[in-house]
């Protein structure tokens, strides 16, 4: 941890799993990583990876079944008090990755974007409950009369606004954001993402921006956790990450991201993940610093051949 920067969120050997007994499903196995204020930590992976699982464990909604999460220094995994509980609510909100499924359709914008409130501020007058919903609404570019609609009204991008709107009216410093902008038109991804960076630089707000995409995560994010099959395998700051990706996982990630030109689209070679290539066996991974602040899961050997690379390339 850098003297500098302040960690909000510290995530410890985190385990989720699903089922019991025989039939049970370990999702999340031993994950490691610190979110500091301001930043927005990136987390990416397959389909299946584990990372939605992680955003809704710190988001209380999936129960962790080992280790333990920590923001602003209070344990907020397990049983915690009524006061935390509450307290957890107000500060941390999600995003979700489909604005139609998230929204309830049967009700109209104005009780979707302050049911927070209803909850947590249940002595607030109406009129100051619809000032707050009318501020929230403008702050994401929709206007105070969209209040009294239907989701099924809106369009996509504007779906995921309101779900923006929702998470932002209980003024939160720590935002989830689960695959905010992969339901969404690509011409609608770049006003999202903008949105988001603009919210952020204005509120000060903490994202854990959460894809499958590495070229959005480039765009967004100052620090990046590669996780595959429930294991965070590599993280490092974006460009370092992009410069010089260590792990096969990585390379195979970052190869698949389509390329604007034509010519070198065509010559391009999609690299494939075998997870064959690492022999575990005898000699266990670890967690390691391989470079300052690049952290990459390998046992020693591993080890030795990502030093010979880097050594290369500098």
């Amino acid at each position: 941890m850098s003297a500098e920067k302040e960690v909000l969120l510290d995530v410890k050997d985190l385990q989720v799993t699903f089922g019991n007994g025989k039939k049970s499903f370990e999702a999340v196995h031993g994950v490691n990583f610190q979110v500091y204020k301001g930043e927005t930590f990136g987390l990416v992976g397959e389909s299946g990876s584990g990372k939605t699982t992680i955003g809704r464990a710190i988001m209380r909604i999936y129960p962790v079944s080992g280790g333990e999460i920590i923001y602003k220094g209070k344990r907020i995994s397990g049983k915690i008090s009524k006061q935390l509980d509450k307290q957890m609510i107000q500060e941390i909100q999600m995003i979700f990755q489909d604005p139609m499924a998230s929204l309830n359709e049967r009700a109209k914008v104005d009780y979707i974007v302050s049911e927070g409130l209803l909850n947590t501020h249940k002595h607030m007058k109406k009129e100051e409950r619809m000032e707050r919903v009318h501020q929230a609404l403008a702050d994401v570019g929709l206007l105070p009369e969209f209040a009294s609609r239907f989701p099924h009204e809106f369009s996509g991008g504007q779906r995921q606004r309101i779900g923006i709107a929702r998470a932002l009216i209980m003024e939160p410093s720590f935002i989830i954001a689960d695959e905010p902008i992969s339901a969404l038109d690509v011409s609608i991804r770049a006003q999202v993402l903008n949105l988001l960076a603009k919210l952020q630089k204005e509120r000060g707000l903490t994202y854990l921006f959460i894809a499958h995409d590495l070229s959005v995560m480039r765009f967004i994010s100052d620090r990046i956790a590669v996780i595959e099959h429930g294991k965070i395998v590599e993280l490092a700051p974006t460009e370092k990450l992009f410069e010089h990706p260590l792990h096969p996982y990585t390379q195979a990630l970052l190869s698949a991201i389509p390329t604007p030109n034509p010519d070198v689209e065509k010559n391009k070679k999609v690299l494939v993940y075998d997870e064959s290539v690492h022999d575990y066996s005898v000699d266990k991974p670890s967690w390691i610093e391989i470079e300052p602040e690049h952290y990459i899961l390998a046992n020693k050997k591993e080890e030795e051949e990502y030093r010979k690379t880097l050594e290369q390339h500098s």
